[in-house]
């Protein structure tokens, strides 16, 4: 692909997003009329911009640590890239999921049974959602990434109708029941990130040469070091320091 494609290609993302977020009363009924197939918006819409929320958090973890509410957290590269790289690809994951159960419950609303306009349904309601979590850029403005994803959800009932074919008075219902099942998969894939991404954590906290040492910041409470020789320290609040070695069994 040219450089001209890709310009091509981001300006027409630019051009949807920008339209879906906001003119979504004039939007919705093209896209209902609209035949793309669901790895075309895939490939083309959704895996760019589900791309930049890893990317920022990526990014802002490096330069700011992870955290909140007093508490900071430095993470190395290694671990860093665990944490983008596992969220990215479990985050495209939990599209295909929502979209397919969107198309499940449809029918059972009165709506349509076509799995490619609820993979369109799905792919643009996700939008805000994907465009706010640019945020994460800077962590501790992490919370405003919140306001995109429910703005995603009334982007999301305001679609049910013209796309799905969803009865107005139960697009409610729909969605409702569809952002539950969101709910559950966005928790699945936190834990599998969370329990892929620990591990690499304390691994790169080991990491040979101090470059992937971990320092948690809890503020007045104290602080967390671990070091690339084995050791933990723990600072209390009043400045009192307690070091655990880990054995290793060398």
């Amino acid at each position: 692909m040219d450089q001209d494609q890709l310009q091509a290609q981001a300006a027409g993302i630019f051009t949807r997003a920008k339209a879906i977020i906001t003119a979504p009363d004039t939007e919705w009924p093209k896209i209902a009329g609209e035949t793309d197939q669901p790895m075309q918006v895939f490939l083309r819409y959704a895996l760019p911009l589900a791309a930049l929320g890893p990317i920022a958090s990526f990014i802002g973890g490096q330069v700011f640590g992870l955290g909140g509410f007093g508490i900071s957290v430095k993470i190395g590269l290694a671990a860093g890239l665990t944490m983008a790289i596992t969220s990215f690809v479990l985050g495209l994951a939990s599209l295909w999921l929502v979209a397919f159960v969107a198309n499940l419950l449809s029918p059972k609303f009165g709506g349509k049974d076509d799995f490619a306009a609820a993979f369109r349904l799905i792919a643009y309601a996700f939008t805000a959602s994907w465009v706010a979590a640019i945020v994460g850029l800077v962590p501790m403005l992490g919370i405003l990434a919140l306001l995109g994803s429910l703005y995603s959800l009334y982007l999301l009932y305001k679609g049910v109708t013209p796309v799905m074919g969803v009865p107005q008075d139960k697009a409610v219902g729909f969605t409702v029941v569809t952002v539950l099942a969101a709910f559950v998969a966005n928790i699945v894939v936190g834990l599998i990130v969370a329990a892929i991404s620990g591990p690499a954590l304390m691994a790169g906290a080991m990491a040979s040469g101090g470059a992937d040492e971990v320092s948690i910041d809890m503020g007045a409470n104290g602080s967390i070091q671990s070091g690339a020789d084995g050791t933990m320290t723990i600072t209390g609040p009043d400045g009192e320091e307690m070091t655990i070695t880990v054995n290793d069994g060398k």
